[in-house]
This record gives structure tokens, C-alpha cells and sequence, in this order.
């Protein structure tokens, strides 16, 4: 068995997807699933799809599902029309081809000015939502909240929790498994929400950051940054440190965007967030996909102390060391980190 952390590269053919290592010369894979799970514009010339896929007259959000998040290697799917969730390991290359498992929730509810068609991302609390005691949490744009026990046989419903600051209204969600919380940083980094879900508690706990040896930058830097899109990303260490990534983006073209700067911190219980160039034998993992990070060490030729951000325009490496960015500004069908999975060879 090896164990490996991968990503979708590309659509093969009709229903097949191209899966590729991270590092490393292991061979590359082609996973079958639904194309529609990770390419949802019927209208795109670059992807041919069957005329016989959809009926005459079918839209493809009435048709199919919209992926709209992942996390464990479970892809979550919103059927769009009818709100109803589905989560399945159609994306996981080592799930069955021919037998991939599917589990679907209950419909939505959307509370009162609140959308449920918009999504930041999904998380779930285990490594599957088969275990018992699995929540499975959604983060909409907007104020809501919802989540559910997806093994409740039967009995399973969302529970909706209304968001009242706006700073966590475009946020992404993460579970920390060292505080059996999940957790939203705020836009702009100056907060942190958490939950404890798996008790039903809705009142969120607010830790208010205070930033320590914050970087020196010179004028033009800072000048850079302060055209950039900000966006915030929370990530547990494999020793339970809670870790503050923020990803400076830059618009080019008109409509690409690209990352400029990235910026690494580590958060105290005390919510002391220390400026690092060192997270030792870490690295850090960033996609469409819950944000997740490994010991270095553990995976033959990723490299420690390193950021990976995959986007849809764009494949980022960033080395704390040095706090250089190597990107490449590549169409990524599926821009999805897969945690690491064995693979046998």
C-alpha cells in the first residue's frame, strides 16, 4: 500500500477523469464518474458532451447535480431544483467504478432571507458520513449555517443556524478534530467562530485574533496586497495546531485571478495569531476541497513547510522558507485535493 494525496487533472473522454500524484513518478489513473460532477457548463465547446445526456429542453442545473464541495474524499453534489444534497465517493480514486457509493439527505430548508443554491464549501466531522456519529455541515454565501447526521436512518433533518455577523457570510468551514468543533474564520482575519455541532450547541464561540510579528514589507508590497483579493483559510496541523492561511489574489486578464502573496499564521488558544515561516514537517494542502495538512515526512517527495493552492485558473506552490510562489495558470476542470488515500499498486 502507498499512501498518496491527489487531485483531479482532467476529463477523459466521456466518463472518464485523469487522476495524478501530487508528487512523485507514480503512473497516472483514470477514474471513471459522471462528468457533469465536476464540469456542469453544457454550453463550453471544450468539453464534448453526448447529445443523448440530456433531454430536448433540459437545462443542466434542472438535469444534474453541481459538486459543490469535498471533504474526507467525499464529494458533495446539490441536485439542483428539488435542494436536496447527495454525498458520494464518485471522485475518490480508490471508490469501486462499477459500485460507488451514494448517500442522500434530506431536502434543504432555507430560512427566511437566506439562498441554500450558493455554496462556500461542506465539511463532515468523520472520515465518512457511514459512522454513527457523523455530522455533516454546510456553509452557504449569506448567513446560514445547516447541518445533519446523515445516519440517523431515517430520522435524519438539517438543523439551520442563522449567522448574525456578516464578516463569516462568504467564509469556509472546517472541523477540528483536537476540539470537536467546526470552525469560520472571518473575512479579513480578525475573528474565528466555532460550533460544537456534534452537541447541538448553535451559539458560537468567538475568539477575537490578535496578530504578533506581523512581516516587514516594503511599500510595493504592501501596495500589492492592498489591490488583492483576500481570502481566509483555517487548517488543523497533524499535532492539533490551528493554522491562519491568507491567500492574497490579484486579478489579471480582466477575469483570472492570481496569487500575489500568502501570508502563514499560527493561532493560540489564547488567540494570539503569530506570523510563521516555519511549520516544520507540515505541509499545507488548499482546493474547492475542506483545506487539509500532513507530515511531510509521511509522503515520499512532498516537500515540508510548503502552501499547495489548486484553483480553478490556477496550480500554486508556496515555500515559507523563502516566501516564493510558483503558479501556473492552468485550467482545472476539478480543483479538488484528494486527503491521502492508499493506493495499491
Amino acid at each position: 500500500m502507498v499512501m498518496m494525496i491527489m487531485m483531479v487533472m482532467e476529463i477523459v473522454g466521456s466518463n472518464g477523469l485523469m487522476i495524478m500524484m501530487i508528487v512523485g513518478n507514480y503512473p497516472k489513473l483514470i477514474k471513471k464518474a459522471p462528468v457533469e460532477l465536476v464540469y456542469n457548463d453544457i454550453n463550453d465547446p471544450i468539453i464534448p458532451w453526448p447529445a443523448e445526456q440530456f433531454e430536448e429542453g433540459d437545462k443542466v442545473s434542472d438535469a444534474e447535480g453541481t459538486t459543490i464541495g469535498s471533504s474526507h474524499g467525499w464529494v458533495a453534489s446539490l441536485m439542483h431544483g428539488v435542494g436536496i444534497l447527495r454525498l458520494h465517493d464518485d471522485l475518490n480514486p480508490v471508490a469501486s467504478d462499477a459500485n460507488p457509493k451514494c448517500i442522500t439527505l434530506p431536502p434543504l430548508v432555507t430560512l427566511p432571507q437566506c439562498q441554500t443554491q450558493i455554496i462556500t464549501n461542506v465539511s463532515l466531522s468523520s472520515l465518512s458520513p457511514e459512522e454513527e456519529d457523523c455530522v455533516v455541515a454546510i456553509k452557504f454565501m449569506g448567513p446560514q449555517l445547516s447541518y445533519c447526521r446523515p445516519s440517523a436512518q431515517g430520522n435524519s433533518k438539517w438543523f439551520n443556524i442563522r449567522i448574525t455577523n456578516p464578516c463569516f457570510f462568504s467564509s469556509r468551514l472546517m472541523f477540528s478534530k483536537r476540539h470537536n468543533m467546526f470552525c469560520i474564520p472571518g473575512s479579513g482575519g480578525q475573528l474565528i467562530a466555532s460550533w460544537n455541532l456534534c452537541k447541538d450547541e448553535h451559539t458560537p464561540k468567538i475568539q477575537v485574533l490578535r496578530y504578533v510579528d506581523l512581516p516587514e514589507l516594503s511599500e510595493a508590497e504592501r501596495e500589492v496586497m492592498d489591490t488583492c483579493f483576500t481570502t481566509e483559510h483555517l487548517v488543523e496541523s497533524p499535532l492539533g495546531r490551528t493554522i491562519l492561511v491568507k491567500c492574497f489574489r490579484q486579478t489579471v486578464d480582466g477575469t483570472n485571478l492570481k496569487t500575489k502573496a500568502v501570508l502563514v499564521f499560527e493561532v493560540t488558544p489564547k488567540g494570539n495569531a503569530f506570523y510563521t515561516r516555519h511549520l516544520g514537517n507540515v505541509t499545507i494542502f488548499i482546493s474547492k476541497s475542506e483545506s487539509f495538512s500532513v507530515r511531510a515526512s509521511s509522503f515520499p517527495g512532498v516537500s515540508r513547510n510548503q502552501v499547495y493552492i489548486l484553483d480553478d485558473t490556477e496550480i500554486v506552490l508556496f515555500s515559507l522558507d523563502d516566501s516564493t510562489i510558483s503558479s501556473s495558470t492552468d485550467r482545472v476542470v476539478a480543483p479538488y485535493f484528494f486527503p491521502p488515500q492508499n493506493i495499491e499498486y
